[in-house]
């Protein structure tokens, strides 16, 4: 690396180009070339910078992806943006931890672990309060313990919050809810010794729990913090919701993290992979509506784009007018679909066009159980198919999936029937398998799934 230790001025020089005159350069009245590209010395600069970059990522991946997260962490837009290239680069994102978690983001072996700098309502006088506090005595036991050591008028309740929300204390109490609950006690009993401990006054009880936890091995001198009645954890969907509320993005988990097997079944892709798709290839995907904006065509019809999340990042979805129509009431934000469509290029854009979507909860699945001599056997095969395409008729309304179960135990295959053999009437079908003497059932995709 070469390092600048004086200046000189050389006078005028001449300005080399690297364009070309008919593409890059403006040709004066007199036949002479106004320059106005990057000269050479200054393109090899940034060819250098992009050389340096590109071997940074892919010699140390993690120590670089630290980089780029940590520069960006007033930006959730490009925060998002990193965590989905290291998913893709098969580095994970470890959640806040008040114990753990520096200003910036850290790498810890092949993982990341996220910077107190981007979560959001935590600004720079509250995350360096609690460093300081943690650096000083150690980790944090419990909130009371938090909430003792911190100076609650830099570190307020909304932090408090914030903290809890986005899984930051989940290694000290990992029920969100029961912290939330206890929040105005704690911090009501930890100002109160704050205030003790200024004016010099000392409760009976911490005397006898500090006499007592010299001679019993360390044990908390926080037994008689105070706590709300218990309650139950929030539920998977709210816990997760308020996560990304906080963080700009789900971390601890994805909420398509149950429906990871559907996706075997139905075979859907991931966004990830709409790039790699062609122009109006059918696909389907099974996804969480993040956003709907809904427009008015100039001939008066509604139409919506979307911006649609899978586990592997995000994409924008365009549902036309008819479509729109028949399917409006599944477009609510947070809603769980599986949807269809094809793939459009434009504009160096990758999009998908939705045809068709049900929410996940409510798709069965119609399972057909065959032995191996029944699977063999062309007049059944063909009785099969009949049966099925007999209660395809409408495409638009065929929203049944057909799996074949073939075999017994270990020896079980399953067979995926194409879309065109999906069936609109259940009970039609399952009377007219059940007569050509077929073990037939239907069940919820979620039941499959667990």
């Amino acid at each position: 690396m070469a390092k600048i230790i004086s200046c000189k001025s050389l006078g005028k020089r001449p300005v080399y180009d690297i364009g070309v005159a008919q593409d890059h350069n403006f040709l004066l009245a007199n036949g002479t070339v106004a320059s106005n590209c990057f000269n050479k010395s200054h393109s090899t600069a940034y060819a250098y910078i992009t050389y340096q970059t590109a071997y940074l990522k892919a010699n140390y991946p993690v120590e670089y992806m630290t980089a780029l997260l940590t520069a960006s962490s007033d930006n959730q837009d490009k925060i998002e943006k990193y965590r989905e290239n290291c998913q893709k680069m098969g580095i994970h994102i470890i959640s806040p931890d008040v114990n753990r978690s520096q200003k910036d983001f850290v790498p810890i072996g092949d993982n990341i672990l996220f910077g107190l700098s981007a979560v959001k309502n935590l600004g720079e006088g509250t995350i360096d309060n609690i460093l300081k506090a943690r650096n000083k005595e150690g980790s944090f036991k419990s909130l009371a313990d938090f909430c003792c050591r911190v100076d609650l008028r830099v570190v307020n309740r909304r932090s408090l919050e914030t903290l809890i929300y986005c899984g930051a204390f989940d290694k000290v109490k990992a029920n969100r809810n029961q912290l939330i609950n206890d929040i105005d006690l704690v911090i009501s009993w930890a100002q109160k010794r704050a205030k003790e401990k200024e004016t010099g006054q000392l409760n009976i009880f911490d005397m006898l729990g500090n006499g007592i936890q010299n001679n019993n091995n360390n044990q908390s001198e926080f037994n008689q913090e105070p706590s709300s009645s218990p309650v139950a954890d929030f539920p998977q969907p709210q816990r997760l919701k308020l996560e990304k509320e906080y963080l700009g993005f789900y971390i601890s988990e994805h909420p398509l993290k149950s429906v990871k097997e559907a996706a075997k079944i139905l075979s859907p892709i991931n966004l990830s992979e709409l790039e790699n798709k062609k122009s109006k290839s059918k696909i389907s995907a099974v996804v969480i509506v993040n956003e709907v904006k809904k427009i008015v065509t100039k001939t008066g019809k509604e139409m919506a784009f979307l911006t649609l999340e899978d586990v592997s990042g995000q994409s924008e979805g365009v549902v036309f007018s008819e479509v729109y129509k028949r399917i409006k009431e599944l477009l609510v934000e947070d809603n769980q679909l599986i949807i269809w469509g094809k793939v459009d290029r434009r504009d160096d854009k990758v999009q998908l066009i939705i045809e068709d979507g049900e929410i996940v909860d409510n798709v069965k699945i119609l399972i057909v159980k065959l032995t191996i001599k029944q699977a063999v056997n062309q007049n059944f095969q063909q009785n099969l198919k009949r049966i099925l395409q007999e209660n395809h008729k409408d495409t638009l309304k065929a929203k049944i999936p057909v799996i074949a179960i073939i075999g017994i135990g270990n020896q079980q295959k399953f067979v995926r029937f194409g879309r065109n053999y999906w069936v609109q009437n259940e009970c039609k079908v399952i009377s007219s398998l059940e007569d050509a003497e077929l073990i037939v059932y239907t069940t919820p995709l979620i039941s499959v799934i667990e």
